[in-house]
């Protein structure tokens, strides 16, 4: 690898063109038998589900309660109340008569906090229920959400410390052995997202450690491409990427990926390299602010500080059939201020950056 920033300039810009060619070459094979080699399938595009589903925890009664009602997102758009209204009844079955199964899969000291959930949660459904009944769409919409952070939270409260052991030749990096909620402060608005150390340990725990340096304070977005992304990282002077002041060289983040069914991630590779290109990664490019790790074109080890916000258009990105999975890490996703990434453009700042939540998780 080069070093010096003009050196280096070109292969970071080669990164964006080529997903830009990978999401029209899609976008252009629907129908073709090629597409048909890639997963398909209605991609969760709401970045707080992809987050709930990507906890590691197995504890199926939780799930049913919370997919019956994710599923009613799908069913809103097209004013489906039959459907939505079976999706509650589902719902109602499982918090009314579940309840000792759910609890089972809780953490010991987290019981009552969760008992305490539960009621709430089935006091939401049954609302819901008649919500739905009236076909009132926005209080379907509001309880909807209400009870599934409910559930997300309860979902947290199951997770039993951290799944897997990270490969020791990244015992030199920051990992994040959980989750870690920032708050960006920028010049056009607040955003909050969290980052997910369960699937991208190793990148999450690099960003968490710049963010504590105050790396990120005052520092201007770099690239802003409508309806695709938004980038920012590169900081002032000669160096694209973080130059570790104990050991005065670029500390260099790998690849981290993990597949759903993996027990670990993937690193070093991409899925296509790895001919995994029909499975889909825990943490995928399908909702708009995804956050994820820019590096040079060539150079899977390559990234450091830079990152970048997926702005995600599912006319542009079709269902299943996103050509940045895998290719690319997604470590977290922004749960509060998507308005704001919209009206970001390049002259714009992140003023500051904060750990709000989670900073106890980041093991140097």
């Amino acid at each position: 690898m080069q070093t010096g920033k003009n050196s280096r300039f070109s292969r970071w810009q080669n990164w964006l063109q080529t997903g830009v060619s990978a999401v029209l070459l899609v976008s252009l094979s629907i129908g073709l038998s090629a597409a048909t080699l890639l997963p398909s399938g209605n991609a969760i595009t709401d970045g707080q589900a992809i987050l709930r589903y990507a906890l590691p925890i197995e504890n199926k009664p939780v799930r049913d309660l919370q997919n019956s009602l994710e599923d009613i997102s799908n069913h809103l758009r097209g004013k489906q109340w039959s459907t939505i209204n079976s999706d509650v009844k589902k719902a109602a079955v499982v918090v009314k008569t579940k309840q000792a199964d759910i609890l089972k899969g809780v953490v010991p000291d987290k019981q009552t906090q969760a008992q305490t959930l539960l009621t709430e949660i089935q006091a939401n459904v049954e609302a819901l229920a008649l919500a739905t009944e009236a076909k009132d769409k926005p209080q379907v919409q509001a309880l909807r959400a209400e009870a599934l952070a409910k559930i997300g939270t309860l979902e947290a409260s199951m997770v039993t410390g951290f799944p897997y052991t990270v490969p020791a030749e990244y015992n030199n990096l920051p990992q994040l052995k959980g989750r870690a909620t920032i708050a960006l402060k920028t010049t056009k608005g607040d955003i909050n997202l969290v980052v997910d150390g369960y699937n991208a340990p190793v990148t999450a725990g690099n960003f968490v450690d710049l963010v504590n340096r105050g790396f990120y304070n005052d520092l201007a977005f770099t690239r802003a491409e409508n309806d695709y992304v938004l980038q920012i990282g590169d900081p002032p002077g000669d160096e694209v990427g973080f130059i570790d002041p104990t050991t005065k060289k670029y500390r260099a983040v790998p690849l981290e990926v993990m597949v759903k069914g993996d027990k670990e991630p993937m690193y070093c590779i991409t899925m296509e390299d790895a001919g995994r290109f029909r499975e889909e990664p825990v943490l995928p490019f399908s909702s708009y602010g995804a956050l994820a790790m820019a590096r040079p074109e060539n150079e899977p080890n390559g990234g450091s500080s830079q990152f970048f916000f997926f702005l995600f258009e599912p006319e542009l990105t079709p269902a299943g059939r996103n050509l940045l999975d895998g290719r690319y890490t997604v470590f977290g996703y922004v749960t509060a201020g998507q308005e704001v990434l919209g009206q970001l453009k390049a002259s714009d700042k992140i003023v500051s950056a904060k750990v709000i939540e989670g900073a106890d998780l980041l093991k140097a």
